[in-house]
């Protein structure tokens, strides 16, 4: 299930997401989103809606010290934060020893994160990424329509998403948050 999309554009990062729960052949429409934001940063999440709301409502991202690396802290700080969040509210599944949460983006401070299932961080130097199912054909998308403007590149990469993917579906919703951590007006599509 899921589409969700980041884009570093001109220092905002914009991101979006559809709204389609899937479970196994059915599919409904979620009202609570799959992006939002949580302090100074912008989440979109996929995976488990449980997991998103956690992310949304019980993390409590720690505060970045002014001499530390953003990645960094990303790697260390803010992963150790969420580790603890799914762990406590029951989401974190551990086999063999191993440790898992699930799949979602971040954006802050004009940069875009991909947290993975096994809390890996990854920062990709195109300045967009996309996670779900309906990722491939989002990143597709994107990489097509580098002359158009964030909002736009980020809305057609759903849009191409949904038409190809049966586990992707509007509404959705886009937001955007500037370098300085500043949240544009929200968005909806």
């Amino acid at each position: 299930m899921t589409c969700i999309v980041g884009l570093v554009d001109q220092g905002n990062v914009w991101m979006g997401g559809d709204s389609a729960g899937v479970a196994g052949l059915d599919i409904s429409l979620r009202a609570d989103p799959k992006v939002f934001r949580n302090g100074a940063c912008l989440i979109g999440f996929t995976s488990s809606f449980r997991m998103g709301q956690l992310l949304r409502f019980r993390l409590a991202p720690p505060p970045r010290r002014p001499d530390q690396d953003l990645f960094r802290y990303m790697v260390c700080d803010f992963v150790e934060a969420v580790r603890l969040c799914l762990k406590d509210g029951g989401f974190a599944h551990r086999s063999n020893d191993v440790e898992t949460g699930g799949f979602f983006l971040v954006a802050t401070e004009g940069r875009l994160f991909s947290i993975q299932d096994d809390y890996q961080v990854s920062e990709f130097n195109r300045g967009f990424h996309a996670i779900g199912c309906g990722s491939a054909y989002a990143l597709g998308s994107l990489h097509t329509t580098r002359d158009l403007p964030g909002e736009v590149r980020v809305r057609k990469a759903l849009e191409t998403a949904e038409h190809f993917s049966g586990g992707v579906r509007a509404p959705f919703l886009i937001d955007c948050i500037e370098a300085a951590g500043q949240p544009l007006p929200l968005r909806a599509a």
